[in-house]
């Protein structure tokens, strides 16, 4: 495509770009919608997912009471897990199979709206749990059909699902994260209210909003969709396409959205224009990774994230270990873009200017470096762990931590520089402390 960003297409690559999303509602109060909103799409008896924390809320009766209001018959579910497993996704799948909606409306942050697109998947197309499970952990099988109406209500400002037709859980047989992706998962709507942060901890605030800077970052850098090889037919284009110009846009804000507004909201819960804009951060690099797709980062987080030990981060329920999804990708950013920018170290530069680093005078082999150290002083700024060591990890550790991101070809390829074993295990081990 002629433009600036993007070189003419090479040989044999896709000279077209696909863009999807949910359809989008956004802004105070609209959770109320949310029975209108399922009625007109034929909706008659709704599964309500949530999770045992924001059913307590009162945005699960605003959402409860909307939907009775409109006349439509409500069954819950609420046994999801903070970091969703195989096992936890089928428990949600046979009771969707056995309650028997014809449509879902999921209330939460991503492991609640994840649970709800992997019940609605294999309650509607029934199949052997790995039949869809991204290759080459699983068979990798196209979903066969539409599926039911889903309509997603995001309580926390991070992880995009609400858009996006990409669902992550613990393989627990691997220790390590993987997913499903395919449009037929991403959420018919999505109702983005963002007075659902106002009672989110500041550590859950930080964790997810690491994890939207990373999405817009790694969107922003990834291969070009002018580099990837054309499909042999244009349903067959995948999702993650690569970096393009309309991912470009809701990166770009995203990015600035970040660096303005991520330690107010932090550290003020209070502070409504702080949560609202990062509210809409998050929905831009949803919209643009669910696009573009993401790389390393995100590859490396599903290592980190299935082999924990015994971390236990304030601010989330203390029953169980767990690296939080964006401190699991957060603490492998720095290493990765440094290693990164090299292949286009004008957009890595563009991206520390848009998160408020001082680009000036900075030079194509000072790109990396810019960009690993504004990344850093976010980090301290929200009070998250120092790397890999801060979450638990050791020198040992490394290669078992390779070993766990070696599978997750679909977003290590989408990555601007060759991602191999011996690169992985050494961005791993600059990734253990980085102050």
């Amino acid at each position: 495509m002629g433009c600036c960003h993007y070189p003419a297409v090479k040989e044999g690559c896709d000279s077209a770009f696909t863009v999807d999303t949910s359809r989008i509602t956004f802004g105070p109060g609209c959770l109320s919608e949310v029975g209108d909103r399922a009625r007109a799409l034929g909706m008659k008896r709704v599964a309500l997912f949530s999770d045992a924390r924001v059913a307590r809320l009162p945005h699960f009766e605003t959402v409860r009471q909307s939907l009775l209001a409109a006349g439509l018959d409500v069954v819950v579910f609420t046994d999801v897990h903070v970091e969703p497993t195989d096992a936890s996704f089928l428990e949600a799948a046979r009771f969707a199979s056995e309650s028997r909606p014809d449509g879902y409306v999921s209330l939460g942050g991503g492991s609640v709206i994840d649970t709800c697109k992997a019940a609605n998947l294999y309650a509607t197309h029934p199949a052997d749990f790995l039949a869809y499970v991204n290759a080459p952990v699983g068979e990798g099988r196209a979903v066969p059909g539409p599926l039911k109406p889903h309509i997603a209500c995001p309580t926390t400002s991070g992880t995009g699902s609400e858009v996006t037709g990409i669902t992550i859980f613990d393989l627990l047989s691997l220790s390590a994260k993987t997913g499903i992706a395919s449009p037929a998962l991403r959420p018919t709507e999505a109702l983005i209210d963002p007075d659902c942060t106002a009672t989110l901890p500041g550590e859950v605030v930080a964790a997810s909003g690491l994890d939207v800077l990373s999405h817009a970052l790694e969107s922003y850098t990834a291969r070009p969709f002018v580099h990837r090889p054309a499909p042999a037919r244009p349903s067959l284009r995948p999702m993650s396409q690569g970096a393009n110009p309309w991912s470009d846009l809701g990166c770009r804000e995203a990015l600035r959205l970040m660096g303005l507004y991520l330690e107010r909201g932090v550290k003020d819960a209070r502070d409504t224009e702080a949560r609202e804009q990062l509210m809409w951060a998050a929905t831009l690099a949803g919209i643009a990774f669910g696009n573009a797709g993401v790389h390393a980062p995100h590859g490396m987080a599903y290592a980190v994230a299935g082999r924990v030990r015994d971390f236990r981060p304030s601010g989330y329920p203390q029953d169980e270990p767990l690296v939080p999804h964006g401190l699991a990708v957060i603490v492998n950013a720095p290493a990765v873009f440094r290693y990164t920018a090299s292949a286009n170290p004008e957009r890595h530069l563009e991206a520390a200017g848009f998160l408020g680093a001082d680009v000036r005078g900075a030079g194509s082999g000072d790109a990396g470096e810019v960009l690993a150290g504004r990344l850093v002083q976010l980090m301290r700024a929200v009070g998250v762990p120092n790397g890999l060591s801060g979450v638990g990890y050791l020198v040992a550790d490394v290669d078992a931590l390779t070993e766990g991101a070696l599978p997750q070809q679909r977003l290590l390829q989408n990555a601007p520089r060759e991602m191999t074993r011996p690169v992985l295990t050494e961005l791993f081990r600059q990734a253990l402390r980085y102050w």
